[in-house]
């Protein structure tokens, strides 16, 4: 009874908390737009190439978005004609990169690792980025009016009244997404409350060769922040997972959650969704290895 309980206060806690993250950073990134012409930062994104994907992930570095909050920033930017490949790399980035992470890591688990963790998962975000792109990834996206011509409709020149077009645009995305994220975070909740920990720090065991692949699968159902990822990460150090495991479970479990997924698939077709979760997959085992190798 109290896992039920303690999965169901889950389930509540994180869809009020999606739901405002959602709503509230849609209502801003709409209101920015407005003052923004799309052509001009569609253009002055355009042609950088590389470039672009690297401001995507700074762009992400400096945003203290999890996985799910990134989805309406990914939406805007998608609706102002931001070039594909820069999209994915913001989105890949944003939920494994701040400054706090980086204080966080530096400071329980040594600069070294924080430092590592920077460079690897930047050199990652910066090259699937590009990969997506080249592959035709922009023809995938769905559901997104994108922009032409500056910007779509006349804008009233008030604040006031800027703010309530952008209120009124949050809530209609909003509602395309709310089915997803219901039951997103139900499956989400599940797995958090019927988990087994003890079962978790075995499979991580620095004995277990394939205590990284394991892990990162682990991971990737589990809707966790870098910031609880770090102290759970910790625990799991002290009960003798592998420094590669732990850095497995932080980027799965934080670059990628059930629901942020079935809210990126009200965004992206399937075929996205698939290469996003082996991207994940794929940086989360890689990045784990190197870790083992070098720490």
């Amino acid at each position: 009874m109290n896992t039920f309980t303690e999965t169901i206060k889950y389930f509540v806690v994180i869809m009020l908390e999606l739901s405002a993250l959602f709503i509230g950073i849609s209502t801003i990134v709409a209101l920015v737009f407005s003052y923004i012409n799309h052509d001009k930062l569609k253009n002055w994104m355009e042609g950088k190439g590389i470039w672009g994907n690297i401001l995507g992930v700074i762009f992400g570095a400096i945003t203290p978005f999890c996985a799910c909050s990134t989805v309406p920033m990914t939406l805007g930017f998608l609706q102002a004609g931001i070039p594909f490949g820069t999209v994915i790399s913001f989105v890949i980035s944003s939920p494994l990169m701040d400054p706090l992470i980086f204080i966080m890591l530096g400071a329980f688990m040594g600069w070294k690792v924080a430092i590592a963790f920077l460079i690897l998962t930047s050199i990652a975000a910066i090259i699937f980025g590009v990969l997506l792109d080249k592959i035709g990834g922009a023809s995938q996206v769905k559901n997104v009016r994108l922009v032409r011509g500056g910007h779509d409709e006349e804008l009233p020149t008030d604040f006031k009244n800027r703010l309530i077009i952008s209120i009124y645009k949050a809530w209609g995305d909003f509602r395309g997404v709310f089915i997803y994220m219901i039951i997103g975070v139900a499956i989400g909740a599940a797995i958090y409350g019927y988990l087994p920990e003890d079962l978790l720090a075995r499979i991580a065991g620095r004995g277990n060769p394939l205590a990284v692949v394991a892990v990162a699968l682990i991971g990737m159902p589990l809707y966790i922040r870098v910031e609880s990822a770090i102290p759970i990460g910790l625990a799991l150090l002290d009960k003798g997972a592998s420094i590669g495991a732990v850095m497995a479970l932080i980027i799965s479990g934080a670059g990628i959650a059930i629901p942020e997924l079935t809210m990126l698939a009200s965004i992206f077709k399937k075929n996205i969704i698939i290469s996003f979760i082996v991207i994940v997959f794929v940086m989360a085992v890689v990045t784990g290895m190197i870790f083992n190798m070098i720490i």
